[in-house]
């Protein structure tokens, strides 16, 4: 499992995203039984994740996290289990998270910097994964799991509250 990071916006360093990132990674790989596997990720701000919202989504708006899986791995049935990844092919895909939309949504929602960001980043590495969240039983599943990783990294339920 390895994490290659690139950090566009220097305030990424104040909560060491990198080593987030590879906490991030490493513990969702080993919940999901995986090894072996490689994901970039971009630490940018909002200015740059509009720009690649618009360019990828059609959306010229910032948002806190993308993702771009190197192969769609989406179930086909709601709720069912995604394809495994290629074993001959460790690149998983990319992942861009912004810092100020981060920022904003954990400080209102009273949650620490840290513990947002490594979410966003299990999120992204779910996304790469094949999970989504478009459909009611893929959303239960992918929440459950995220929940599950969290939990085991000792972080609260993101989804508490909501």
């Amino acid at each position: 499992m390895s994490v290659d990071c690139m950090i566009e916006d220097k305030r990424w360093a104040a909560v060491d995203l990198e080593g987030l990132a590879d906490a991030a990674a490493a513990a969702t790989f080993a919940h999901l039984g995986l090894s072996g596997y490689e994901v970039s990720l971009l630490g940018c701000n909002d200015a740059r994740i509009a720009d690649l919202n618009a360019d990828f989504r059609g959306k010229p708006t910032p948002t806190n996290v993308l993702s771009w899986p190197s192969d769609e791995r989406g179930a086909d049935l709601d709720g069912g289990q995604p394809l495994p990844p290629d074993r001959t092919d460790p690149e998983l895909g990319d992942i861009a998270i912004a810092y100020d939309t981060c920022a904003q949504e954990a400080e209102s929602a009273g949650k620490a910097l840290e513990d947002h960001t490594t979410h966003l980043v299990i999120h992204g590495i779910l996304h790469l994964l094949g999970y989504d969240h478009d459909r009611d039983q893929d959303a239960t599943l992918m929440e459950g799991l995220e929940k599950q990783i969290l939990g085991n990294m000792g972080v609260a339920d993101p989804y508490r509250g909501e």
